[in-house]
């Protein structure tokens, strides 16, 4: 506990909780909206980081997760079936996809696991379209029941996944668990060498990402009340989620939310300037990338080394 209160990660993560929590008192109905939608990209992208920051497999298809479970959960609903049973199944069919697809992505190496995962969501969305009686196709289908009609509701209900989420996930990372995947990605060879199951380890990365990214976009459209390619599965998602994880802080968890409300908030804030929002706020992120590698809470948390001769 004690070296928990000496983290400034902790003390970030808590100022972040406490001004996310009376954000209801001093926003108004629309800004809370966006921070809604903010927080499911905030669990988006801490999923992601945990594979990428911890395991060093880059994937870029994380909407294939995030789509496998946001529409397993709208074509159960319009069965009949409640809320939280399509969340679990939603949940579960995401981790069922990763499971199939990680098993012989992971034997490839370099870009090779990059481009499965790639491929994997563009033959999700070729699936969604032709089975358009079952999923609607291009146009979406929308869902019988929502978590809540209350914005405000539907605020607490976002920021408690998001920071049930960040708890499990940044403790995970920290894990022993944590530490092999670390290892693993940074030299699996090596860590193999020392009777570490890398294979193994990765999988099980994978599959507690594909959970996080299953529910949170089965909630993400049970609060929109519709699922379609573009909001779910569209490749310039999964960028926007690449995007803020480095944004935020590789191998960080927390930064990654940090840096997907940032970029949902200033897609939304600079929405006036019409096609030239993308163009702003992508030049923000590539100016914020390359002076600042390590992202928002990487460099902020990023302890000074010593100079040679300087007492550590």
């Amino acid at each position: 506990m004690t070296k928990l209160l000496r983290s400034p990660g902790f003390w970030v993560a808590l100022l972040c909780a406490v001004i996310a929590a009376s954000a209801p008192a001093w926003l108004g109905a629309y800004l809370i909206g966006v921070l809604t939608v903010s927080y499911y990209f905030g669990v988006f992208a801490m999923s992601w980081d945990l594979l990428f920051g911890f395991a060093g497999e880059v994937n870029f298809g994380p909407t294939f997760l995030i789509g496998l479970g946001a529409y397993t959960a709208a074509i159960m609903n319009s069965h009949g079936f409640g809320i939280p049973l399509c969340l679990i199944a939603g949940g579960a069919m995401a981790v069922a996809g990763g499971v199939l697809l990680a098993l012989p992505a992971l034997r490839l190496r370099g870009p090779y696991f990059g481009l499965m995962t790639l491929v994997a969501v563009l033959l999700l969305q070729n699936f969604i379209v032709i089975f358009a009686s079952v999923t609607g196709g291009e146009i979406g289908m929308t869902v019988p029941d929502v978590l809540s009609i209350d914005t405000t509701t539907n605020y607490w209900i976002s920021l408690g996944f998001l920071i049930f989420s960040a708890i499990i996930l940044f403790g995970l990372s920290r894990s022993a668990v944590g530490l092999i995947l670390q290892a693993s990605g940074q030299d699996a060879v090596e860590a193999a060498a020392l009777g570490f199951n890398v294979t193994k380890h990765k999988l099980f990365a994978f599959c507690v990402s594909a959970l996080f990214s299953g529910l949170a976009g089965g909630m993400l459209i049970f609060y929109m009340g519709a699922a379609s390619v573009d909001t779910v599965i569209n490749i310039s998602i999964g960028v926007q989620i690449i995007i803020a994880a480095v944004l935020g802080g590789r191998r960080t968890i927390l930064g990654a939310a940090i840096g997907a409300v940032f970029l949902v908030l200033a897609n939304e804030l600079l929405r006036p300037l019409g096609q030239l929002n993308t163009f702003v706020v992508s030049a923000v992120a590539l100016a914020v990338i390359l002076l600042f590698p390590d992202g928002f809470l990487g460099y902020a948390l990023r302890v000074r080394q010593p100079k040679e001769g300087e007492a550590p």
